[in-house]
């Protein structure tokens, strides 16, 4: 009977090896997880303020990222149609422009789709880039997309 490297029954077994490990890792993992979550209830409980846990975590970074993340994208598919230019270059014009208007990113993403996305009349022709202040942030992008 062959037991060499194109037997079935040895790939089968490498395999469930395999996953046994990741498995194992997966586990790991979540234990690491679950006692930090507990650390945290913990600090709650004894007294440490919730909001300078939450400053401090992990958590509280992901989640702000995640509600920041979708109006970030659109103002990057609006520079993408404005500009004819790829994601890249539209998230570079974006984060060059918070910067020199020493904004964030997100409040002149915001800025940038509320401005496409409010009632009034639509210019004729192709729209100026972004600026910051109360413009939506036209002028800062225009002055970034000039030193690109």
């Amino acid at each position: 009977m062959d037991s060499g490297p194109g037997d079935p029954k040895v790939e089968l077994a490498s395999r469930l090896n395999a996953a046994r490990l990741e498995f194992d890792a997966q586990a790991r993992r979540f234990e690491d997880a679950r006692a930090r979550l507990q650390d945290t209830f913990d600090q709650v409980r004894n007294g440490r303020p919730q909001r300078e846990i939450l400053h401090d975590s992990a958590f509280a970074r992901l989640q702000a990222r995640l509600e920041t993340m979708p109006v970030i994208e659109q103002a990057k598919g609006i520079l993408m149609a404005q500009y004819r230019c790829p994601p890249e270059e539209a998230f570079d014009l974006l984060r060059r422009a918070s910067q020199s208007a020493n904004v964030k990113v997100s409040d002149l993403a915001a800025q940038i789709v509320e401005q496409i996305a409010s009632p009034g009349p639509r210019p004729a022709k192709r729209p100026s880039p972004p600026t910051s202040g109360d413009q939506g942030g036209r002028t800062i992008v225009r002055q970034a997309r000039r030193r690109a």
